[in-house]
């Protein structure tokens, strides 16, 4: 079956025929499959096609082993799938995205009984531990940036000075012979070195005897010369994910095609515009990604003040621009607009081409062996370096939500955070403590009594609250309510200029003393407390401290003015367009911007 990405750039042939199972489940697999990857489905890019694909592989190898496999795909019942969860644990760690995957494609077959059709639509569960990440330490996070940026440097240093000797000896400016620059001239136009045209081992061809023994280094070290390896281009890819903390795919999947909002204006700081495509956002798969001329300031060196032009590579926009210039030999040669291209020597086809799987971020890690913390010891001694990673110490680190909901932030992300779990709960603890104290330290709106209220004196109630009595019987009729209370005095707010009207948030009626709470406004009170508590499952710990820890205790102490059951009731009492209202409200609808 023959499978084409999104843009039709890339296209791969899966073979089910080769799976070890009855001709009849094969091609029951290879229908669902099609389905799966059909134009218009969710599965768009060949990775997407090449992990599905992966997963029935899986699970046709392990149905194979089986004392008495399944010939077809009515055949199938529970036990194979929860038979292919256990094995698949047993064996590794991603056995959840696996098993769910398969799922998703065997969801396509009508041949499928209808106890295996429940079967596959139901939510593969996780083991509780299975899904905890760590992420990297600001230091790792800063250590693995600085070497990246190392490998860049020197990688630009090598190309540019090896595409000027280039220039000079074809303008006749370099005497005498030189083998170095004739195989750096052979390297510019073949992208390879001499080679004999008799096959040798394994049908491969093998550097002419000069190359070989001239030392000037590997195969690849010579055609590095005017191209980036494939571990630089991890390093790129990586120190991209270190300034952006954009996903994976859309990092690999970064084009040359861009807008710059600067127009090139010498003085002004320089920003391309990108576009992004990511299938599995549905509706906003197509994204913008802003790529500016502003420092990295997690990874910046505590030494320096600013990054100087040998630090260019400490901005998004800086590293964006030097791999447009180093890579552009290479994309000339493919004919590809893809950002990430460069030299590899190993893999299918050994020659210039996008970057594309794990193993140059495996071989970029290996060959720094950047060491952890004391506390992030593993098997290998050496961190262990991946996209997935570096984008979950990002938003730990920057506490944001990038490209996605800040509600899948904490879910997805912190959530399942274990590498700096103990440092950032210090940092919720003081911000949470020291909004508290704030909310403390600052007096609670007056409250009005329903027995005050109905005292028919209203120039008594005036002179004790120290209100004017017109302004009582305007308050009492409800015409000067906000939000939680009534405000008395709306052109001499503390939170602006005298004789202006105010402009503050409703929030800030909570410590403001033109504010005044009735016995109407306990509905209201008690809906906007629990909108603000409801808001700690969509939010991270430290943003929901800055942003609603004072107004949180505020309230909490207002409705301690009444008992428990009388609170209650009035939340049970409030009426739907006080529900929308509070709505609106917590949504930051009613902010004057």
């Amino acid at each position: 079956m023959r499978c084409f990405d999104h843009d039709g750039a890339t296209v791969q042939d899966f073979d089910f025929s080769r799976m070890p199972v009855a001709l009849d489940l094969q091609k029951g697999l290879a229908m669902t499959f099609a389905k799966r990857t059909a134009p218009g489905g969710a599965v768009t890019r060949m990775e997407g096609f090449r992990y599905s694909f992966r997963a029935v592989r899986l699970f046709a190898d392990y149905l194979s082993g089986l004392a008495a496999p399944p010939t077809t795909m009515a055949e199938l019942v529970d036990d194979h799938i929860d038979g292919f969860r256990d094995h698949r644990r047993a064996t590794t760690t991603s056995a959840h995205r696996e098993v769910s995957e398969l799922k998703v494609v065997l969801r396509n077959s009508n041949e499928l009984t209808a106890m295996m059709v429940a079967k596959v639509c139901q939510i593969t569960l996780r083991k509780s531990n299975a899904s905890k990440k760590a992420s990297y330490s600001r230091d790792e996070f800063t250590q693995i940036a600085r070497v990246a940026r190392s490998d860049l440097r020197a990688a630009a240093t090598r190309i540019r000075k090896n595409r000027e000797l280039l220039r000079q000896y074809r303008a006749g400016k370099m005497a005498g012979r030189d083998r170095r620059l004739e195989l750096l001239e052979f390297v510019e136009e073949h992208t390879d070195v001499p080679r004999y045209t008799r096959p040798a081992h394994k049908g491969t061809y093998a550097p002419k005897t000069w190359v070989r023994d001239s030392g000037f280094g590997s195969v690849a070290e010579v055609v590095g010369w005017l191209h980036l390896t494939c571990t630089e281009l991890a390093a790129a890819a990586i120190l991209m994910g270190i300034m952006t903390g954009q996903n994976r795919s859309v990092i690999l999947n970064l084009t040359t095609a861009h807008h710059r909002t600067d127009g090139h204006v010498d003085g002004r700081k320089s920003i391309a515009i990108l576009d992004t495509y990511k299938p599995r956002r549905g509706a906003r798969a197509y994204m913008n990604l802003a790529l500016a001329e502003i420092p990295d300031w997690i990874t910046l060196p505590s030494t320096s003040s600013s990054p100087t032009a040998r630090d260019e590579l400490h901005t998004p926009f800086g590293l964006y621009a030097l791999l447009l210039d180093l890579t552009s030999h290479s994309r000339q040669i493919t004919d590809t607009d893809r950002l990430l291209v460069g030299y590899h020597a190993n893999g299918t086809t050994r020659g210039i081409r996008a970057l594309a799987s794990n193993e140059p971020f495996r071989m970029w890690s290996a060959r720094h062996k950047i060491q952890p913390d004391a506390s992030a010891a593993n098997a290998r001694g050496y961190l262990s370096v991946t996209l997935d990673l570096i984008r979950l110490t990002y938003v730990s680190l920057h506490q944001k939500p990038v490209a996605h909901t800040e509600t899948t932030l904490v879910k997805d992300y912190l959530s399942r955070d274990r590498g700096n779990l103990g440092q950032y709960r210090q940092v919720v603890a003081a911000a949470l403590a020291e909004e508290v104290d704030k909310a403390r330290s600052r007096s609670v709106m007056e409250t009005l009594s329903r027995d005050e209220i109905a005292q028919s004196d209203a120039c008594a109630l005036a002179a004790k609250h120290g209100i004017e009595p017109t302004v009582v019987k305007r308050m009492l009729a409800g015409e000067l309510d906000t939000v939680m209370n009534s405000c008395i005095d709306n052109d001499n707010s503390p939170f602006g200029a005298p004789g202006q009207p105010c402009r503050a948030s409703f929030m800030k009626c909570l410590e403001c003393p033109c504010a005044r709470a009735l016995p109407h406004h306990l509905p209201v009170q008690a809906l906007v407390f629990e909108r603000l508590q409801a808001r700690k499952a969509d939010m991270t710990p430290l943003a929901w401290a800055q942003r609603f820890a004072r107004a949180h205790t505020q309230l909490a102490d207002l409705l301690s003015r009444h008992d428990a059951a009388a609170v209650a009731q009035a939340r049970a009492d409030a009426t739907p367009q006080q529900h929308a209202m509070v709505d609106r409200f917590i949504n930051r609808e009613m902010d004057i911007r």
